[in-house]
């Protein structure tokens, strides 16, 4: 089959590689009919996160028809269409239980590696390194799914892929960034980063009663696609955005700041971002954390920083002093999808969003490494791309 493969920083390729097995009674195969590149993906492109070896197949945004079924999967049959969480989780274990699948202790294999930088491991992911299991993802024309009897959702007849393929992450991820911000109605909410999961983000926080959003990024196509949803823009290239912030709130703060960026912030950003960049390029750091520095500064006594951007090992001069003085509250966590899709399908369904609103470029296979080319470098209004094996 063909699938997109990892070779190296800024080296993706469409290889011919084996097609997947049935390799457990609780697996499914489907047939991917549409996935998409994540901008977690352009971490991987990037080269900054570890344990990728050359030619592992990546993506976690997946959906398709069910081909074959292992013997113990009685939740699935051939011919279903469905959509696949990025998390692998099994369902029994103690965090399954209580609906955090995202920390499924049975689903990483390789979970002596987390252990050894995150002193515990999370779930399994699809095409994620093997730090998180070394999984096959799913820009591909096939994808092993485990544990498919507790991960995937059917799609209702009717519906498109392009309405439903998003409930796999981002659009999980984004309602998860805002319900983690305990919003009350009118509340003032910052969102950093108006890619696609600061897009719904920004959507979900309104679903969820803010009054009011504020949108930071400076990539015009995002900041109107941003207002398009009802928010205020601000471009961090052009406005000093904590005294903008600072303006908007009468000088509160506010009440919730989503960090949506994560690991790598523009770093031309502010003079703080120049030297995270320098201290990642001669390996003194792992992570620049301007933004979450930045929305720390900007939420009101006693909000919350919810943070749903990736990080992977130790940020430098985050002003801890700022957040215990006053009280803040943080929330973040690779989202457990599977909590979240059941109610958010509801949501398509009622017509309270389409989440295809997203989506700029529509690809094949055979194009997708040029155009994570085109995606890392926010070209061709590129905000989401969708590929279609």
């Amino acid at each position: 089959m063909k699938a997109l493969a990892w070779h190296g920083k800024g080296d993706m390729r469409c290889d011919t590689v084996p097609d997947p097995t049935i390799e457990h009674p609780r697996d499914a195969i489907i047939k991917v009919t549409a996935c998409a590149i994540c901008g977690s993906d352009l971490h991987i492109y990037d080269g900054v996160i570890p344990t990728m070896e050359r030619g592992d197949v990546l993506g976690h945004e997946t959906m398709g028809e069910v081909v074959e079924v292992g013997a113990e999967n009685k939740a699935l049959k051939v011919g279903d269409r469905v959509v696949v969480p990025f998390t692998i989780s099994c369902g029994e274990c103690f965090f399954c239980k209580r609906g955090f699948f995202s920390g499924c202790e049975r689903s990483n294999p390789n979970h002596e590696t987390a252990e050894k930088l995150w002193g515990h491991s999370p779930a399994g992911l699809f095409g994620y390194s093997h730090m998180l299991g070394g999984y096959r993802g799913g820009q591909a024309e096939y994808l092993r799914v485990p544990y498919a009897d507790v991960g995937p959702i059917k799609v209702p007849a009717g519906m498109t892929d392009e309405q439903v393929l998003f409930l796999s992450d981002i659009f999980p991820t984004g309602y998860m960034a805002a319900d983690f911000c305990n919003i009350q109605p009118g509340d003032t909410i910052a969102i950093w980063g108006c890619g696609p999961v600061g897009q719904f983000a920004i959507r979900s926080a309104f679903l969820l009663g803010a009054g009011r959003v504020i949108a930071i990024d400076t990539v015009p196509e995002r900041l109107e696609l941003a207002r398009a949803a009802g928010a205020e823009t601000l471009d961090f290239k052009n406005e000093d955005v904590y005294d903008r912030i600072q303006e908007l709130t009468k000088g509160r703060g506010a009440d919730a700041c989503i960090d949506a960026v994560g690991t790598e912030a523009d770093a031309t950003a502010s003079f703080d971002s120049v030297v995270d960049r320098v201290k990642v390029a001669t390996f003194m750091g792992t992570d620049r954390p301007h933004v979450l520095r930045q929305a720390i500064h900007c939420c009101r006594n006693f909000g919350t920083v919810s943070i749903v951007g990736v990080y992977g090992g130790f940020l430098d001069k985050v002003p801890m002093g700022s957040a215990i003085n006053r009280g803040l509250t943080f929330r973040m966590a690779q989202t457990p999808v599977q909590h979240y899709m059941p109610s958010l399908l509801e949501r398509i369904e009622k017509g309270e969003i389409d989440p295809s609103f997203v989506i700029t470029h529509r690809a094949s296979l055979e194009q997708g490494p040029e155009l994570y080319k085109t995606f890392r470098d926010k070209k061709d209004g590129c905000i989401k791309v969708v590929l279609k094996p």
